[in-house]
């Protein structure tokens, strides 16, 4: 897929089961009292329905183009995103960022300050926002087995990661604008 997104990609970062079926969701829109919502954590890693979501969370993040995606912009309440591409026509210009799945994250800023940059969002289409992130950070959280994550980003991964994180507190970019 032009993203970098698609089943080779998807299997790189979650197995999902032989035969299974993906599916593209709809993505929710600004002005979707859903989206405003704080997302329950994920109690138990390595299930197949887990699995299966994160499955349709690739697929549909690819299908749009983005950078990242948030299970609540799919409607589904949970602590969960996912992110990454190789190659993104939304961002041409932004180095690869690794393909995560992050399960109940938690962000740690570091140093390095604030930086402003453009953002857009699957969920506010046709529009773009500068937006000051911090520039380096920790996350640490899970993957879709229950495995810990903690990695340290800086630039536009941090960027999306917080991004991403912010829709699980039912915040969007736009809330964010400078």
């Amino acid at each position: 897929m032009k993203s970098g997104g698609g089943r080779g990609f998807l299997e790189s970062t979650v197995t999902i089961a032989q035969g299974a079926q993906v599916a593209v969701h709809e993505i929710l829109k600004m002005g979707d009292a859903r989206l405003l919502r704080v997302a329950k954590p994920v109690a138990q890693f390595g299930t197949p329905e887990l699995k299966a979501l994160i499955a349709d969370m690739f697929e549909t993040m690819a299908a749009a183009q983005g950078a990242g995606l948030a299970a609540p912009q799919i409607g589904v309440d949970l602590r969960l995103v996912i992110f990454g591409y190789q190659k993104n026509l939304r961002y041409p210009e932004a180095p690869p960022v690794p393909p995560t799945v992050l399960i109940n994250p938690q962000i740690e800023v570091l140093d390095g300050g604030k930086v402003e940059g453009w953002e857009g969002c699957l969920s506010v289409p046709g529009l773009r926002g500068v937006v000051a992130r911090d520039d380096r950070i920790r996350y640490t959280g899970f993957d879709a087995d229950g495995q810990a994550i903690d990695r340290i980003a800086d630039g536009f991964h941090a960027r999306v990661v917080q991004h991403e994180c912010d829709h699980l507190d039912g915040i969007l970019y736009p809330m964010r604008v400078t």
